[in-house]
């Protein structure tokens, strides 16, 4: 059963930095994409970042310049790193598992918080 657990969220300034993880398992997931959303308080689920397994990248227009996805096969892990955060960034981030076209798994997320 594919399993994914999220880490690094927490509280911080605007303008700080954090390391968001996402741990994969009870699969095969090295030629995979894999991605990150985000869900703000009251909003839709949007799309974040995501990697191939080729480690070919795409980003959502809030995310470029800001945020830097990469993945660890070996590990079994994605990564999204969060540079310059904004309070409008806050949001409970999950990552996801893509088969056959669709974002097939999830994690349960793990919550950011800006403050101004």
């Amino acid at each position: 059963q594919v399993q994914l657990i999220e880490s690094g969220g927490g509280l911080v300034q605007a303008g700080a930095s954090l390391r968001l993880s996402c741990a994969a398992s009870g699969g095969t997931f090295s030629t995979q994409r894999l991605g990150w959303f985000r869900q703000a308080p009251g909003k839709e689920r949007e799309f974040v970042a995501a990697i191939s397994g080729t480690g070919d990248s795409v980003y959502a227009g809030p995310a470029k310049g800001r945020f830097t996805v990469s993945r660890d096969n070996a590990k079994n892990a994605v990564y999204l790193q969060l540079n310059n955060l904004k309070p409008e960034d806050t949001a409970l981030y999950s990552c996801a598992v893509q088969r056959l076209g669709l974002w097939a798994f999830w994690g349960k997320g793990t919550l950011v918080t800006v403050s101004a």
